[in-house]
């Protein structure tokens, strides 16, 4: 059962070992024949094959099959549970002829042994429909598909996750057929569900379990885009309900984190702590019951428990939204009409996004096409706007040379040259759309991530920046919680010019960065990225082959910026230590000028088809298992692979106090209520690109931290310069300025001038969250 639980969330690695567990402990208890080892084989193959190891499966489904028809007749219901997994494998591998007579019979099975209501005749009904489907015969499909979904609606409720895949199959049956009105209406309903569930969900686990999940959510989302741009682009109903996809999942998983953080910073009263404390059991029984439904539990009783459940969680949802404003905006359904309220009238949202585009006219293999990226564009009135910008591909090829154009300090005119290049692909199209806004609050996807889109170039050879002010979100969601301010705790925090030697001992030793830079050494000044012996990539663990020089131009700037700041604490040299950082509880500003890293991995995963909900397999005990795509591969920890550097580093040891906050450390600080966070220091705003999720690394960190605004940057940057960067920006700060204005007007002085007119200087930092004037 918890090996079907880790399944259903699509954390396979999880759930292999449980399943090979129970089949090994059922073989030695019971024997090999008997129906226990049949349903854990039946289970271990419904694993396989939603990993796409159909060779693994078919044996394991057939022994199942033989032994469940050996001990219990060949018209018992757990014999016509082997027949569905078995007609779903061959189902899967194009094999319908296979599969058309043991999913009949499987049917005929459920039927007589369960009545023709029963949950089992739905999931049998949906199958048989899916491969009516795929073979093209639509007109025997439909009303299997029909009765399906009204045996679950009736039997389990109309929220129940299987209902949400009834109506998807249904709308992709519908869009197959050219029916676009139906195809968003059925859409929609699974959408409104998935969302639901989604918030169950979310209640409890770790974050790893969290990304398992939203993954076996890709691919309905991909098919809500598809279905928009490719197969109603002109249908403004169809592009609502893809933004909607968009703004409520993308960046769902650092939402959910950074509320579950807002909520134990937030010093509760007693009676609120408790209401949240039976609100978050609540949750977490109904998503139990939902998802594993007893086997012997009658489904009266199953749909009055759920009833109640609802009813007692509603009832503390509402008590807490009336006691707590931030907890009313992170329990309402998030709506474009609730994000365009908070769109200032000269400014535009741009979403973009990376999917996949379906074809549900195609054979199972080829239902999914090549990645591509599309924006979304909303302004305070007016309908949705979009644009398919293309294939991925040539996309991300063009953001690594503008990443080695705005790098490279020796051919000077690369970085113009690239710059307009990806712009002819990804900008210039939106800009089509923008009119005269020349306000854009910018939330990229993928690899668009990693560059600052005030470089791009446009067809008049200016940069973007001269024309365009430009704030980067996770999501267009993040206005609901910018809406919402905390007071400071404390006064600025200032921490600059650490002293890396400080030690003990007092020894010193060798330099590996290169002086008057910040942040560890490039290769040919071109890659971002720290790089291994032999060209190969390091992993954390080579941190402790780092090393770094001083920074002084980082007292030059902290000498200058403290007389700004009005009981500034100021944090330099020995003092400067990672434990004083931690000690830091909400400040008004935190700036940190200091050296940062980012150590590369190789990220390679299996290939895997997103979220495939058309065969549901019924397996023992349990109601239906989805197919999900392949897992990633287990990879170490991307929060540990990024993070700053403090007094001590150089001579640090392996205790609690090294030198080093990782972006782990850093999503642990309170920073509620603080309005500026300045990571005055190189690579603070790379990690790992998670699509739809952003970028694990210190902006993210930052945001479940709880500031309101970041400043990073995407490269190694010149200590002299950021030093003239940083005074500069604070000046027009405290003059009132706003907070991604302030840095713009900087850049377009560095920009006009001689010594700092490269991008290499002014572009690599980037403003992110809220962008007004100081409180």
């Amino acid at each position: 059962n918890l090996a079907g639980l880790y399944s259903d969330m699509g954390n396979y690695a999880a759930a292999e070992p449980l399943y090979q567990r129970s089949l090994a402990i059922y073989e030695k208890a019971l024997g090999a024949d008997h129906p226990h080892v049949a349903a854990s084989l039946n289970g271990l193959a419904g694993l396989y094959q939603a990993m796409g190891n159909y060779a693994a499966a078919e044996p394991l489904y057939q022994r199942s099959l033989t032994i469940d028809e050996k001990a219990l007749g060949a018209d018992h219901p757990h014999v016509a549970t082997s027949l569905n997994g078995l007609a779903g494998l061959y189902q899967a591998m194009g094999n319908y002829a296979a599969a058309e007579p043991l999913f009949q019979r499987s049917l005929a099975i459920y039927e007589k042994a369960l009545g023709a209501d029963h949950p089992h005749v739905a999931t049998s009904l949906n199958n048989l429909a899916a491969l009516y489907d795929s073979m093209g015969n639509y007109a025997a499909a439909e009303p299997l598909y029909q009765r399906s979904l009204a045996i679950w609606e009736k039997a389990l409720g109309a929220d129940h996750p299987s209902v949400a895949t009834s109506l998807n199959n249904l709308a992709a049956f519908y869009q197959a057929q050219n029916d676009i009105s139906r195809a968003t209406e059925f859409l929609q309903r699974g959408a409104n569900i998935k969302e639901n569930n989604l918030s169950l969900i979310f209640t409890t686990g770790s974050e790893s379990e969290k990304r398992a999940y939203m993954k076996t959510l890709s691919g309905t989302t991909y098919r809500t885009i598809s279905l928009h741009l490719q197969g109603a682009p002109n249908n403004p109903q169809a592009a609502r309900l893809a933004l909607t996809t968009i703004l409520r999942r993308k960046g769902r998983i650092l939402d959910a984190l950074t509320e579950s953080l807002n909520l134990l910073r937030q010093n509760l009263t007693p009676e609120n702590q408790a209401l949240l404390e039976q609100l978050s059991a609540k949750r977490t029984q109904l998503s139990n019951l939902i998802y594993n439904k007893p086997e012997n539990l009658p489904l009266d009783e199953y749909r009055r428990q759920v009833s109640t459940l609802k009813a007692e969680a509603e009832k503390l949802e509402a008590e807490l939204s009336r006691r707590s404003a931030e907890f009313r905006v992170q329990s309402e359904p998030v709506t474009i009409e609730a994000i365009q309220a908070l769109i200032p009238t000269d400014t535009a949202l741009v979403e973009i996004v990376q999917y996949k585009p379906f074809d549900p006219k195609a054979q199972q293999d080829n239902k999914w096409g090549i990645p591509r990226y599309a924006a979304y564009i909303l302004k305070s009135t007016g309908e949705t706007q979009w644009v398919d910008l293309g294939e991925a591909e040539p996309i991300d090829n063009a953001v690594k040379q503008l990443r080695r154009g705005l790098t490279n300090l020796i051919r000077r005119s690369r970085a113009k040259k690239t710059g307009r290049a990806l712009d002819e692909l990804v900008m210039q199209p939106i800009r089509a759309k923008l009119g005269n806004t020349k306000n854009i609050l910018l939330s990229p996807d993928g690899q668009l991530n990693l560059i600052p889109f005030a470089a791009l170039v446009d067809e008049n050879e200016q940069y973007l920046v001269e024309n365009y002010r430009i704030t980067y979100l996770t999501t267009g969601r993040d206005l609901l919680r910018l809406a919402i301010s905390n007071p400071a705790k404390q006064p600025p925090v200032l921490v600059a010019n650490p002293d890396y030697d400080n030690s003990d001992s007092g020894s010193t030793v060798a330099s590996r960065t290169p002086p008057n830079s910040r942040g560890t050494q490039e290769e040919n000044n071109t890659s971002p990225l720290i790089k291994g012996g032999q060209g190969g990539s390091r992993r954390s663990s080579d941190i402790e082959n780092l090393t770094f020089d001083a920074l002084p131009g980082t007292a030059a700037e902290a000498a200058a910026i403290a007389p700004l700041l009005e009981n500034v604490n100021l944090l330099t040299e020995t003092k400067a230590t990672e434990n004083a950082v931690k000690q830091v509880q909400s400040p008004s500003i935190l700036h940190i000028a200091t050296h940062g890293f980012f150590l590369e991995v190789d990220l390679v995963a299996p290939t895997a088809n997103p979220l495939e909900e058309r065969s549901l397999l019924v397996v023992q005990a349990r109601p239906g298992v989805t197919p999900r795509p392949r897992p990633p591969r287990q990879q170490e920890n991307p929060l540990l692979r990024s993070g700053i550097v403090f007094a001590g580093f150089n001579n640090r040891s392996s205790g609690e106090e090294d030198g080093v906050l990782t972006v782990l450390e850093v999503a642990n600080l309170n920073l509620r209520g603080t309005q500026l966070v300045v990571l005055s220091a190189c690579q603070t705003g790379l990690g790992e690109i998670a699509n739809g999720e952003g970028v694990y690394g210190l902006r993210r960190a930052l945001v479940m931290a709880g500031a309101e605004s970041q400043v990073i940057s995407l490269w190694r940057v010149s200590d002299e310069g950021t030093k003239d960067l940083m005074v500069k920006y604070y000046q027009r700060l405290l003059r009132g300025e706003g907070r991604s204005e302030a840095l713009r007007q900087v850049q377009l002085e560095m920009l006009n001038g001689e010594e700092y007119s490269h991008p290499f200087f002014w572009g690599a930092f980037i403003p992110s969250g809220a962008w007004t004037a100081f409180d």
